[in-house]
């Protein structure tokens, strides 16, 4: 689990294209404590280290994330924003992000101000029940607020700390942007159809049962 708190940008140091993808990433910040099987969120995808040296780390990409992330565009150069797994210790000053990418956004337009910078997000249509005004959401592994969501794209406010500490300040229309929505919404309508299936409903009944 992670918080959407980008600790540092990383640099695609190395990049392996064959019987599986794998890059090497340059980070300092990162590699602090991390070892071989420990997670580290890139651009907002949980990975795992396979390799860890004293000034970069290794990943292997499986297809199924290759296809549903950014990761596949990736080149070497590359910047990425990195986060190490979080621990119960740690203050959560985003919001839970699980590191499983739920698709791509498409940036459509950046619109630069005194003081912020607004970019404004394509979704694809599924994922529209759960993205929603003052929601929660990570874009390549930034935790941000949605300020104003319609049917099919939403927008976010970008002040100039998160431009120049995560890889969204070198960000252009057309980008790809990897989105993860907020878990808790996805629980949430679990439990709904969950209830509707079953004949229940939660009322004043099912929550005095369930000990509220």
């Amino acid at each position: 689990m992670f918080t959407g708190i980008v600790e540092e940008i990383g640099t695609v140091e190395k990049l392996w294209i064959g019987s599986s993808y794998r890059l090497r990433i340059r980070a300092k910040k990162v590699l602090q404590r991390t070892k071989p099987s420990h997670s580290i969120a890139v651009d907002g995808v949980c990975l795992t280290a396979t390799e860890v040296d004293p000034e970069s780390f290794s990943v292997e990409i499986m297809a199924q994330t290759l296809n549903k992330t950014n990761l596949s565009l990736i080149k070497e150069g590359d910047k990425v924003n990195l986060e190490r797994a979080t621990s119960l210790s740690s203050l959560l000053g985003g919001h839970i992000v699980t590191g499983d990418v739920d698709g791509v956004g498409r940036i459509s337009r950046i619109d630069k101000r005194v003081g912020e910078t607004v970019m404004q997000i394509e979704f694809l249509p599924h994922l529209a029940r759960y993205i929603v005004n003052q929601g929660r959401v990570s874009l390549d592994g930034v935790s941000l607020t949605v300020a104003d969501c319609r049917a099919s794209n939403f927008t976010v406010h970008l002040i100039p700390f998160t431009l120049n500490n995560t890889t969204l300040g070198q960000k252009k229309g057309g980008n790809l942007l990897n989105l993860e929505v907020d878990i808790i919404s996805k629980y949430i309508e679990k439990m709904i159809q969950s209830q509707s299936g079953s004949g229940s409903r939660i009322d004043r009944g099912f929550l005095k049962a369930m000990g509220y």
